[in-house]
Order: structure tokens, then C-alpha cells, then sequence
């Protein structure tokens, strides 16, 4: 098995059985634009440092996966100059191979987490079906490493652009569970209610914690989404995201986007129809996922390891 670089601080971290979140770094490579991807990446290590827990950033970097990204790393991450690639999980042995610099999606940083010994990681939102995937086939692979990686993923939903009844629909198919935080619904990322119910609710980070904790002893395998709307003052109404996300659609079919390149496009255009309203609430919602990931990740600990202090 290929072990991580693990930062020593992350690494004494996971001795001591203390608190740790794992973050995301495609945000920074491919996400949001300078200078907000590198600020918004550091604010959500600082904000999971605020509540107790030590964050560890995920990265490929000379043929090595990385966890606890260095700050030159994650500059270099942000540079366009330094082309880095974009990782999902099934990108990682050749992109390993190719000693290449590369980002991590979700999918990636669930597989450097649990080899590592994580359980928990935050993100924005989590990639899912994609709108007119009946004649595309095109699904993230979020949805097939939550189902299969134990690892509790902390989010807003998944990208408002994406088809989120089809969505949440195979979440459930293929046994992920989705557990609303002091919510009934599944956030709609940008917007606080997507008009979709989910089955499970918790009401703090400390049940949320308890559930995680369960979910892994019982099953063993498989992760669960924790799902929470973005902050109130950020949110973004349903209807009007629905306007701008139809018009950055049809722009995608105009300049012909496919593949990975779709949602960094669409949500760049996002952010451009909405004069910026939407970059600030996706801002604002990583950071906030990170805080709470990190929340939940101290109870965790604590029920892990009630004889050893949870925080760092």
C-alpha cells in the first residue's frame, strides 16, 4: 500500500488519537480563482485550528501522496505556472507513476484519509450526477468512494449545479448514508433548501460524532455525508442560483466544456452572472464546513479515546 507523507504534526495528531480533518485541494488548484483559492484554503486550516483539531490538507506532489500540505506546497498548488493536474481517486496511480503535482477532490483525499487513519474531511460540496447524465453517464466518483471508503465527508450537499434529486437519489442506492446537521434537508451548496428531505438528523456536532462513530463500528466500510446549509447571511436563493446555473449550462454546450473541466467552468460562471454573490457564499461554506468538521472530529475523538485528551 502506498503510505502518505504525513507533516509530523499531523502525524503526532494521529498517535495520540487526537482530533485531525482532512481538507480538500482541488479548491486551490482549480476551484476558485486567485487570490481567493490560497486565502480560502488557509482560512479553513485556521478555522479547524480554532476549534481544537489539526487540519491536514491533502496533495500528490514528486510521486508521493501528501498529507498536512505544506504552505509552499499548497503556493505552488495555487500557481498557474505550476500546471498541477487535477486528482480524483482513480487518477492516482498514474499520476503517482508521472511524479506529477496534482490537487485532491474529494474522492482522492477520502483514500489518503482512511490509509492514513482519518475519518473525517470537509469540503464545499461533493461532486454527484450530473444534469442530463441519463444520455452522458456522467457521475462523479464521490458518489461510488463514499460508498465504499469510511470516511465521514462534512458539506453543504452537493454542487447546486449538478441534478441533486438523481443525486441523493444514488447516495441512497448505493447505501451512503446522508445526515442532515440541524436540518431536515439536503443543502442546495449556494442555497440553504433544495426542497429534497433527508432521512437522518442530528442536532449538534457531538450526535453527529456518536452516528459516525456507530456507522464505522457496524458496517466497518462505506462512508456518510454530514450535511449542513451554507451560513445564513451567504445563502443564496433557489431561484436565483436556478437562472444562473441554466445560463452557465448552456454556455458549457456553446463552448463546447466536457469532461473535468465542466463544474471549475460553470461554477467560475456562476460566480461571474452572480456579480460575485456566489463566490463569497462558496467561500464562506468551506470555511464553515471546515469549522464544524473539526467540531465534530474533537467529540469523535473523544468517544474514540475517552482515556486521552481530544484536542492538540
Amino acid at each position: 500500500m502506498e503510505l502518505p507523507v504525513v507533516a509530523d504534526e499531523v502525524r503526532a495528531a494521529i498517535a495520540a488519537g487526537h482530533a485531525v480533518v482532512a481538507l480538500e485541494s482541488s479548491l486551490i488548484a482549480q476551484g476558485l480563482p486567485a487570490p481567493h483559492n490560497l486565502e480560502t484554503a488557509l482560512a479553513a486550516e485556521a478555522a479547524v485550528r480554532a476549534e481544537g483539531a489539526v487540519p491536514a490538507t491533502t496533495a500528490l506532489d514528486g510521486g508521493r501522496l501528501v498529507l498536512g500540505a505544506p504552505h509552499a506546497l499548497l503556493e505552488r498548488l495555487a500557481d498557474p505556472a505550476s500546471s498541477p493536474a487535477k486528482a480524483a481517486s482513480r487518477d492516482l496511480g498514474p499520476l503517482l507513476a508521472a511524479g506529477r503535482l496534482a490537487s485532491t477532490t474529494v474522492s482522492a483525499t477520502m483514500r489518503i484519509a482512511v490509509i492514513s487513519g482519518v475519518r473525517l474531511m470537509a469540503t464545499g460540496g461533493i461532486g454527484g450526477v450530473h444534469r442530463g447524465a441519463a444520455s452522458s453517464f456522467d457521475v462523479s466518483s464521490d458518489i461510488d468512494e463514499l460508498a465504499a471508503t469510511p470516511v465521514a465527508v462534512v458539506c453543504s450537499g452537493a454542487k447546486s449545479i449538478l441534478d441533486l434529486p438523481a443525486t441523493l437519489e444514488l447516495l441512497e442506492t448505493r447505501r451512503v448514508p446522508v445526515i442532515g446537521l440541524a436540518t431536515d434537508e439536503l443543502p442546495a451548496f449556494y442555497a440553504t433548501s433544495s426542497g429534497l428531505a433527508v432521512t437522518h438528523r442530528v442536532e449538534t456536532p457531538q450526535e453527529a460524532a456518536r452516528t459516525l462513530a456507530r456507522h464505522f463500528a457496524i458496517l466497518g466500510s462505506g462512508g456518510l455525508l454530514i450535511v449542513q446549509p451554507p451560513p445564513a447571511e451567504l445563502a443564496i436563493p433557489a431561484d436565483e442560483m436556478a437562472a444562473w446555473i441554466e445560463q452557465a449550462t448552456a454556455d458549457v454546450a456553446r463552448e463546447r466544456v466536457s469532461g473535468a473541466a465542466v463544474t471549475p467552468f460553470v461554477l467560475s460562471r456562476v460566480a461571474e452572472l452572480s456579480g460575485g454573490r456566489a463566490l463569497r457564499a462558496n467561500i464562506g461554506l468551506i470555511v464553515n464546513n471546515a469549522r464544524i468538521a473539526a467540531r465534530i472530529a474533537v467529540a469523535h475523538a473523544a468517544l474514540r479515546y475517552p482515556d486521552r485528551r481530544a484536542r492538540a
